[in-house]
């Protein structure tokens, strides 16, 4: 709220009525967050939280009374309904402030007519920090990240950034430690939907940008938040330990980032405390390294658009289950460097490829299972419901089958092993407990009541049949008392003055007035006498607080279950990842089988070797589309022969031919193969890819002032500096958004840098078809070309990648089939002609055999001082020269001239 609207509404007189006194006062405490403001069955907003409530939700504004002589604003929404609204506006990147009544304004009455009831916040709702389940995607995680920055540490460079990430929804809680250089890779990872961060921090513009580049909701907090000097009390005392030792051993900046999160979980849950797991370091070497414009140029989770349908995630998801989901996500985002993990991983998939009955059977019964770790939480929370206490009822059936399912294999692989062996020491005992405790459908709400099953607890039974059953119970006792007397005639009714009591005719009271110590006489009437028992008084009585008794009672036995599981919580959580772990494996066996995937060999060395390769996105969309198969290519980019070094393909072509999609291809190959995934391909032998950079497709930045050809120099020069001999570089069009000869030089640099400095294994797709003679000279350089044909003036691709350079683009028939006037094409073939016949007086490629290779280049030596009276020779030369009409000939012997005029 801006200080305007804070002075606008500042109780300044005697004249705010006390229940606006309490709003103003709890609001003055949050002033960051919309006050979702409980009164009875509505939250209320007012003032400028109403204004920006309506406009965001699209609800009605009023007004409520007079503040200051002027009109309060204001909007509500039902409690019952707060969470569809809470989860727009959390969308709309604003925080909420949940305040609630802390009161029985039966209580409040007591200090007086007019006393308010007491109200407090109990927590506040921010992206990172939502556990319900209708505000959270079942198959995403929703990490809270948090980014401290130290001036020393272990790792190489001036600043050291700590990293830490937790789901609150699952209680995962990981850090790491990261440089400059890797930060927005590692953050791209994580992908946190809010990230906290010392608000000093924010204000630098590098960290700003990488903090904003992560597509996070930012929330800056007091630097004392990440105090690395109290950082281990703060974690020993949240986890309720002496030491960190058992943890394992963090770094100092791992630990002032973990300190800072739990501090922000503290200051948003308000005394209650997420059930986490203790903090588990993960190092940033054990994965694969993609950067962010990668990542969005690959499409690994989500399109350039933004959805999931169409990215490489929704192609390979064969999941069942909400965990399953999210740990396939998390190994995607994050692929393996390690060969025997990778080939644990590996082993998994091919047991259940091989066990096609076990799998099928096991995932029908993954497919029932809710999801555990997710209401556990919201149990822990005090957010839960009896609908959790089900969902962790049946995880833990679930779990009891799949043992039984997977023990029916006399062998299984490692992962398979370690996730049975979860599922083992989960409380079944206690899960058969709750089976019989929560009815099959149970209402959302504990206060609801009527959740517990019939024959749980034998008091909760007899309650329910009072409430009822009571005119049954009546009847029943009636009948005792008839047959017990003889009197057919007895009855027992109820009015409000005597409330239930036995009736018989005046001649026929003999046998009830003989026992005056049981029968105790209420009333006479003409013709008739009522009594009274103590076995009728207290059936009264517990008639008339069935309903409270048994709601109490069902409460008791939720709290005491739901403490119970708290308590169980580390087994149970251990449990539910088990079942995720086998959900993913029996999934990628699956997605094997039906789409023909194979076992890639992964290892230590260079190799690069693709037989048949597909791209998975793009051959899916073909099946669903009912249209042709996919015409799948080789790649082998491995070192030959005694080289170590991978190779560098050159591929030419024209538009449309596929170059795009074979560069995009092996690149998701490699990610598939190291996140334990079989791969689209006849065959695949891969060395392990420690970084993956990819500059593929066209975007501009207008946001930071970028244009294209900006973004597209930036992404090259991120590839040339970082890149080494491990990592695998997709390059596509390079230099094509600027002039020809500019872009020409541009790619033929970049190919000499990429082959004499980083020495990486690469894919270079490009339409400068004079780059195909560097192949002569740069011993690791192969040239490849897209097959076409040429029919009745046509063109036709045949989707090919084969040995070889084009010796044409088609552009001009590519233009044809996108439908310009035949007079443009027309003009088009006659410029063309004229061109190619310049060009062929003096081609480019003949600077090959005159240029020098990029690493025989020496570095200019510094240009001696000249005074201003004595002309500059090299200066003059300069001016002399015009580079647009210039042929490449001419422009390298201009630069000879240049270089011997440098003294």
């Amino acid at each position: 709220m801006s200080d305007q609207a804070l002075a606008k509404i500042e109780p300044a007189d005697h004249r705010v009525t006390p229940m606006m006194a309490q709003f103003l006062e709890i609001k003055a405490a949050n002033p960051d967050s919309l006050l979702f403001y409980r009164m009875g069955d509505f939250y209320e907003l007012f003032f400028e939280d109403a204004e920006i409530a309506s406009q965001t939700l699209g609800i009605t504004l009023t007004k409520r009374g007079k503040h200051l002589g002027e009109d309060i604003p204001m909007c509500g929404v039902p409690v019952h309904a707060a969470d569809d609204y809470l989860q727009k506006l959390i969308a709309r990147g604003h925080r909420v402030a949940v305040c609630e009544q802390t009161e029985d304004p039966a209580e409040a009455k007591k200090r007086g007519s007019k006393s308010v009831v007491r109200r407090d916040v109990i927590r506040l709702v921010t992206p990172g920090t939502l556990t319900e389940e209708r505000l959270l995607d079942s198959s995403a995680n929703n990490f809270l990240a948090a980014m401290s920055r130290l001036r020393s540490g272990s790792l190489s460079g001036d600043a050291v950034y700590g990293l830490a990430w937790i789901d609150m929804s699952t209680g995962s809680f990981q850090v790491s430690e990261t440089d400059d250089q890797r930060l927005a890779a590692d953050l791209a990872q994580i992908s946190p939907r809010e990230l906290i961060l010392p608000d000093n921090l924010l204000q630098e513009a590098e960290v700003r940008q990488v903090a904003e580049q992560s597509g996070a909701a930012l929330s800056p907090v007091p630097r004392a938040f990440f105090d690395s000097s109290t950082a281990t009390d703060r974690l020993a005392q949240y986890f309720g330990v002496k030491t960190l030792d058992g943890f394992g051993t963090f770094s100092r900046s791992e630990l002032s980032a973990a300190a800072g999160i739990l501090a922000y979980v503290e200051k948003t849950q308000l005394g209650e405390r997420p059930p986490l797991d203790p903090p588990t370091r993960e190092a940033g070497a054990g994965r694969m390294l993609i950067d962010p414009a990668t990542r969005a140029n690959l499409e690994l989770t989500r399109t350039l658009g933004g959805e999931k349908q169409g990215s490489l995630l929704a192609t390979i998801d064969r999941t069942v289950t909400g965990g399953g989901s999210r740990l396939l996500a998390s190994r995607l985002a994050g692929p393996l460097v390690n060969p025997e993990e990778i080939s644990r991983r590996h082993d998994s998939v091919e047991f259940f490829l091989e066990n096609e009955m076990m799998r099928e059977a096991l995932r029908r019964t993954l497919k029932g299972a809710p999801d555990m770790a997710r209401a556990l939480s919201r149990i822990a929370l005090q957010r839960g419901g009896p609908r959790d206490i089900l969902a962790v009822a049946q995880g833990m059936q679930a779990a009891r089958q799949v043992i039984d399912q997977i023990g029916m294999a006399a062998t299984v692989p490692a992962e398979i092993a370690a996730a049975r062996a979860s599922l083992e020491q989960a409380p079944h005992e206690f899960g058969e407990e709750l089976t019989r405790a929560i009815k099959e459908d149970p209402p959302l709400m504990k206060r609801d009541g009527n959740f517990v099953a019939t024959g749980y607890d034998e008091t909760l039974d007899e309650l329910r049949a009072l409430r009822d059953e009571s005119r049954k119970v009546i009847a029943k006792l009636q009948a005792d008392y008839s047959e017990e007397l003889g009197l057919r005639s007895l009855k027992i009714k109820h009015n409000n003055v005597l409330g239930w009591f036995i009736e018989a005719p005046s001649a026929q009271t003999e046998k009830l007035t003989a026992d005056p110590g049981r029968f105790i006489h209420r009333q006479t009437m003409a013709g008739a006498m009522r009594f009274t028992t103590t076995e009728l008084a207290d059936l009264e009585s517990k008639i008339a607080s069935a309903g409270e008794r048994s709601l109490a009672i069902e409460l008791e036995i939720f709290d005491r279950l739901a403490a119970e599981i708290v308590a169980s919580g580390d087994a149970i959580k251990a449990a539910a990842h088990g079942l995720s772990i086998l959900d993913v494996s029996a999934a990628l066996a699956k997605l094997a089988q039906e789409d023909a995937y194979v076992r890639p060999v992964v290892d230590d060395t260079r190799a690069f070797d693709i037989s048949g390769g597909r791209h998975p996105v793009v051959e899916q969309a073909l099946k669903a589309a009912g249209g042709d198969s996919f015409v799948a290519n080789d790649a082998h980019l491995g070192p030959e022969g005694d080289d170590k070094t991978g190779r560098i393909w050159l591929i030419t072509g024209p538009n449309m031919a596929g170059k795009s999609t074979f560069l995009r291809q092996n690149a998701l190959i490699a990610v598939l193969a190291q996140m334990g995934a079989f791969v689209p391909a006849a065959s695949a032998h891969i060395g392990v890819v420690d970084r993956l950079f990819s500059r593929v497709g066209a975007a501009d930045d207008l946001a930071r002032g970028r244009s294209t050809f900006m973004v597209e120099m930036v992404e090259t020069a991120a590839i040339l500096n970082q890149a080494g001999d491990r990592s695998l570089v997709i390059l596509d069009e390079i230099g094509r958004g600027t002039a020809t000869f500019d872009g020409l030089s541009i790619a033929w640099a970049t190919i000499e840098h990429l082959h004499e400095v980083n020495r990486s294994r690469a894919l270079f797709a490009t339409h400068y078809h004079e780059l195909t003679a560097l192949s002569a000279k740069l011993d690791r350089l192969s040239n490849a070309t897209v097959q076409v044909k040429e029919w009745n003036g046509e063109v036709v691709f045949l989707h090919e990648i084969v040995p070889g350079a084009a010796d044409r683009s088609y552009g001009i028939q590519v233009a044809k089939l996108a439908g310009l006037p035949a007079s443009v094409v027309q003009r088009s073939q006659q410029v063309l002609s004229q061109l190619e016949e310049q060009d062929r007086r003096s081609p480019a490629e003949a600077l090959i055999d005159e240029l020098p290779l990029f690493a025989a280049i020496p570095t200019p030596a510094p240009s001696t001082a000249r005074t201003e009276s004595e002309p500059d020779p090299l200066t003059e030369a300069l001016e002399d020269l015009d580079p647009d009409d210039m042929t490449p000939r001419e422009a390298l012997e201009a630069l000879y001239r240049l270089k011997s005029l440098q003294k």
